[in-house]
């Protein structure tokens, strides 16, 4: 399943890096209070969300055909990613909600 867990990483890596390069961007007043950045956070969190969904869906379709060659301890360590990565998206659904929502009433 390597293409299945190249993409999960590649997804996870992304918005680790994104969403620290947004942070770090706010924190220092780069901004400036402008629309553009509701804008921007809003289309960045949408995007995460539906990338952070493929990815855990992916995983979880990897965990489910686990059978033969696999160990025990990594069946549970696929089950653990799939909970947490539905755990990212749910936070960046979220996000993305409230980002909408702030980006709707500017």
């Amino acid at each position: 399943m390597p293409l299945v867990q190249g993409w999960v990483m590649f997804v996870s890596v992304f918005c680790f890096v994104a969403t620290t390069t947004l942070l770090v961007l706010y924190i220092i007043g780069a901004h400036g209070g402008e629309a553009s950045w509701i804008t921007l956070d809003a289309a960045y969190h949408c995007t995460a969300a539906l990338f952070y969904l493929s990815a855990s869906v992916l995983e979880a379709l990897a965990t489910i055909q686990m059978y033969e060659g696999f160990t025990y301890r990594q069946y549970h360590e696929n089950i653990s990613a799939v909970v947490f990565s539905y755990v990212a998206t749910l936070l960046y659904v979220a996000h993305a909600v409230f980002s909408l929502i702030r980006w709707k009433s500017s």
